[in-house]
């Protein structure tokens, strides 16, 4: 798909504006949003990507518009685990939830670089070293049995974390009043690093962390970069402004863990089979349309089977 520069610039200014009037206008006032704002500006930022998938069809047509529904599909789904690490972080550091939301809103910008370096590396060495989506497979179908079997209650806290360990001993952090969340204050001449700029630390790199799955997962889908970045980022900006109501529905849902662990090891499956069938001369492909049913179906039937099992539960 030949993507010219007007339509990259206009993305990134679209996506700087929406921030700012996000920042600016819709969180202005230092209050908790509540569940109705979380889900009107979430369901704002899923309504515009599925309109940008027009524009993606104007440029590349179905096949491209099918790839671009996938990767954000695909992407929303893989990003659900790391809303579990935001509510670890902000309940150890007893952020308020008037202020989680300017933590978050400031991971964005370093979130939205490390995935475009991420993907336009990632891509132009795909191009490059065909081989190499055996190995990416290979990675993907490893880590969904990894996290199949995955004990969720055995994750260390924090307070034994190394990366909390080292950043204790690196910098000067002080524990401050609530009050507007600075990142850094002052204090005897000295300046400290606060509890929300560790908590900002913590969600960066753990969105890093997460995107070494869910970037790979993408460009299974497509290595056409215009696509997975826009839908990545279209992604990570909807779960973004959903976490406030998915922090009291995802513990919820205790089985959609095995949904996405489903879902990384199907689109893991799926590159190995098609570059194996590719590599024998053969027409079969697992297509992006049947990729995008089969993580639709395990994502309705994990949050299915859980829904099912807190009923039994309650009715016990």
């Amino acid at each position: 798909m030949t993507v010219t520069p007007i339509y990259w610039i206009g993305f990134f200014v679209f996506v700087v504006a929406m921030l700012v009037l996000d920042l600016k206008v819709f969180n202005k006032a230092n209050t908790a949003p509540t569940m109705k704002h979380s889900l009107i500006t979430s369901g704002v930022w899923i309504v515009l990507a599925l309109l940008f998938a027009f524009i993606i069809f104007h440029l590349g047509g179905k096949d491209a518009t099918v790839d671009y529904l996938t990767t954000y599909t695909l992407e929303m789904s893989l990003s659900l685990d790391n809303l579990f690490v935001f509510i670890l972080v902000f309940g150890f550091f007893n952020i308020a939830a008037k202020y989680q939301h300017r933590v978050l809103f400031w991971g964005v910008f370093t979130a939205i670089i490390m995935r475009v370096l991420f993907i336009l590396g990632g891509s132009a060495l795909l191009s490059h070293f065909q081989w190499l989506m055996y190995v990416l497979g290979a990675f993907l179908l490893y880590a969904g049995i990894k996290m199949f079997f995955n004990n969720q209650e055995q994750q260390e806290s924090l307070d034994d974390n190394k990366l909390m360990r080292f950043l204790n001993k690196v910098l000067p952090i002080k524990i401050t009043e609530q009050d507007g969340a600075p990142f850094f204050v002052k204090s005897n001449g000295k300046t400290f690093v606060t509890q929300f700029m560790v908590a900002l630390i913590f969600i960066e790199i753990s969105d890093i962390i997460f995107a070494f799955d869910s970037i790979p997962a993408s460009l299974a889908v497509t290595t056409d970069t215009f696509v997975v970045i826009t839908s990545n980022i279209f992604a990570l900006m909807g779960l973004r402004s959903f976490y406030a109501a998915l922090s009291l529905i995802l513990p919820m849902f205790k089985y959609i863990k095995y949904g996405l662990a489903a879902i990384l090891s199907f689109i893991g499956l799926k590159m190995i089979v098609n570059e194996i069938s590719k590599a024998m001369g053969s027409s079969f492909e697992i297509s992006n349309a049947a990729s995008l049913v089969v993580i639709v179906l395990c994502l309705a039937v994990a949050i299915g089977a859980s829904l099912i099992s807190n009923r039994r539960e309650k009715q016990a």
